[in-house]
């Protein structure tokens, strides 16, 4: 077994590596960009090298560097996790050059399955059913268009190189195919070095499922069930869970085998996915492979009680496979969600900053409920521009698939992240979607439910009762503590009302509150002043504390508490509403107060995000219509184009390519 290894990668993986390698006893080598200097993957390894500036182009994607910090601290072997080097041929053949062992499949099998052109047609030669595609390479956007009209749409628009949805378009049409294309070469360039694309016909109302397997250096090779990651959003997965609400035992058993034996064709002696595209009869078509650890590959060790680090480490110094495919079995039902520095509310644009707060919910397990979170990030750190924008993996497992949502549905909710926008309130809302709860899933999920983008859970009337109860509560405790201050001016005690009045944006809620043995009750009136339901509140949350965690009746709940003027803004269920608690003369007065309206900014193109301008396509004086492509500005190695919302004239045209901008920077202003 090596003594020392070195990861390749950066942030949550490169933690998750090392934690495993501790276990085993094995030391750990980070190497780190400028950017990275203060990250956690480098606290925790035993030694840290730097290799360059921040893009990764400049540092995490160089091989010579890479190598160079293995002969500098002894490594004997290197984790390349997933993304930068992982799925280079050249990577592991560079390594072993150098007397390095790669953990991780050998160059062949790379080479075979890696690149998604090869890896179809491998596939088709070894009669696995694939989607209708070219599987040529794409030379510019008029081919890319002629093969889309005789495929017929929509069309998937794919780098060869790529993943984690980048370099990927769907085309409904000629003209979307030739701005996708250009789009997708585009990212595939500069996230993975490599420009070629192909096209394949789009699945309607497909989902993804995926294969893990797990080979050795002897011919071994087993399946360890498989994953769900249907809800995507811009072809990136967001919740992933295992196993799939799909699939019957009789079609696990067909998709492991073809898996299986596809990955034996090429000879395939690590830990890796053979990706598949089903329809909602159970049919299957094979996608790519990735020769690597995925991102979602928790999921499976919660399901199986594999650690598929340890086995990759294991593989890699010769050693047999100790699992049969006998021995797999999967128990109970996992679900992970991948926790983004992205604002829901603005078309997920990235957000990066620092987080000035950062207290996951605590990890282990308790009645029969796992929580496990797997991250790169810790409070005070910084969210940067050159990387993907995960901050966590938030997983739960349970007995049963309801369960294992209920858990994941409360963890996201004790979940406190401030400093930066994240898609915390989405994930708890997709949480409580009957279709998720389901089962009914497909990869055009989020697309379909959020048509017109997420805009926050509803307030249903049984979350309004449940978020006033809490918000009457945390009145109570504040004016006892006010009531406690010393030295208070002598007088006419004060006399706290009874009653109260919750408002919750626009629902207002009458109610009373009452002390009860070990918490509070708390009872809501109907227009007449007359009890209309009682609730039992317990908690020992005090003023302060960001998260009001408790029992409401015999529930437990956590409730996202942050302190605004006059009341609190609670977070529940991706609801997110201000509350203001009042006594009923004070409800009274604040129905007559005018309301400012904020002013509108409809004649200036603002920047979403902050980000680097790729290009401006207009000139001042130019008349765009609606819909036109006004600037492509990139951050989080995204391309995102900015499109005129109306028909407009540019008055003057205040960025260039090559600008760093700032969140609602000025790009354009219109007359």
């Amino acid at each position: 077994m090596f003594k020392k290894i070195l990861i390749a990668n950066r942030g949550e993986i490169a933690c998750r590596v090392i934690k495993t390698a501790r276990r085993m006893g094995i030391k750990t080598v980070a190497v780190y960009s400028d950017a990275d200097k203060d990250a956690l993957h480098v606290a925790m390894a035993d030694e840290a090298v730097p290799i360059g500036a921040a893009p990764a182009a400049q540092s995490y994607l160089l091989i010579d560097r890479i190598i160079d910090a293995c002969k500098q601290t002894g490594a004997e072997a290197v984790h390349p996790g997933y993304g930068f080097l992982s799925e280079r041929a050249a990577f592991p053949q560079a390594l072993a050059a150098e007397g390095i062992v790669f953990i991780g499949p050998n160059p062949g099998a790379i080479e075979a399955m890696g690149d998604k052109i090869e890896s179809k047609k491998a596939a088709a030669a070894a009669k696995v059913s694939t989607v209708p595609g070219y599987l040529g390479v794409i030379e510019d956007a008029e081919q890319a268009a002629r093969i889309a009209d005789e495929i017929g749409y929509p069309v998937m628009i794919k780098a060869s190189a790529g993943g984690g949805g980048k370099g990927m378009r769907i085309a409904h049409s000629r003209d979307e195919v030739q701005d996708g294309f250009d789009r997708a070469r585009s990212e595939a360039k500069s996230s993975f070095g490599d420009d070629r694309v192909f096209v394949e016909k789009f699945i309607v109302d497909p989902r993804h499922i995926e294969i893990q397997v797990l080979g050795d250096k002897h011919g071994n090779v087993v399946y360890l069930g498989e994953r769900e990651c249907s809800i995507q959003r811009r072809n990136q997965k967001v919740i992933e869970e295992a196993p799939s609400p799909l699939l019957d035992e009789a079609t696990r058993r067909k998709m492991g085998e073809q898996a299986v034996a596809l990955a034996k064709a090429v000879n395939y002696d690590s830990a890796g996915t053979v990706e598949f595209v089903a329809g909602q009869d159970k049919s299957f078509y094979f996608l790519e492979m990735n020769t690597r650890l995925q991102v979602e590959h928790p999921v499976t060790e919660l399901v199986t009680g594999i650690d598929l680090v340890e086995q990759m480490i294991r593989v890699a110094a010769g050693e047999k496979l100790a699992i049969a495919q006998k021995d797999v079995t999967l128990k109970g039902w996992a679900v992970e969600s991948r926790v983004y520095a992205e604002d829901p509310y603005r078309n997920f644009l990235p957000s990066i900053g620092r987080l000035t707060r950062y207290r996951p919910p605590a990890e282990g397990v308790r009645e029969g409920v796992t929580v496990r979170n797997d991250t790169g990030v810790y409070e005070g750190g910084e969210i940067s521009l050159y990387y993907d924008p995960m901050i966590a993996k938030l997983i739960t497992h349970a007995p049963t698939r309801a369960e294992a949502i209920a858990a994941q549905a409360d963890a996201l909710d004790a979940f406190v992240l401030d400093g930066i926008q994240h898609n915390i309130p989405f994930l708890s809302a997709l949480m409580d979607h009957p279709r998720w709860r389901e089962g009914r899933l497909s990869t055009g999920f989020i697309a379909e439910e959020y048509k017109g983008g997420f805009t926050g859970a509803a307030l249903t009337p049984a979350l309004a009762r449940t978020l006033a109860a809490v918000a009457a509560v945390i009145d109570n405790i504040g004016n006892a503590r006010k009531r406690s201050i010393t030295h208070q001016l002598p007088g006419r005690t004060v006399m706290f009302q009874h009653r109260r009045v919750v408002r919750l944006g626009e629902v207002s809620l009458p109610c009373e509150v009452d002390r009860a043995a070990g918490g509070y009750i708390v009872t809501f009136l109907d227009e007449h002043g007359r009890p209309a339901g009682t609730h039992e509140l317990r908690s020992g949350w005090k003023p302060g504390e960001p998260v009001w965690q408790g029992v409401f009746d015999d529930e437990r709940i956590s409730v996202q508490v942050r302190p605004r003027l006059n009341g609190v803004t609670l977070g529940y269920r991706g609801v997110s509403v201000e509350a203001v608690v009042y006594t009923e003369r004070e409800a009274e007065l604040a129905a007559l107060m005018p309301e400012k309206v904020a002013a509108g900014s409809g004649k200036q193109l603002l920047c979403p995000m902050p980000g680097l301008v790729v290009s401006i396509a207009v000139a001042e004086g130019q008349e765009v219509k609606a819909g036109e492509a006004l600037a492509v500005v990139e951050a989080m190695k995204m391309e995102n184009v900015l499109r005129a919302e109306r028909d407009a004239t540019v008055k003057k045209v205040l960025a260039k390519a090559g600008d760093s901008l700032a969140v609602d920077a000025v790009i354009l202003e219109f007359a």
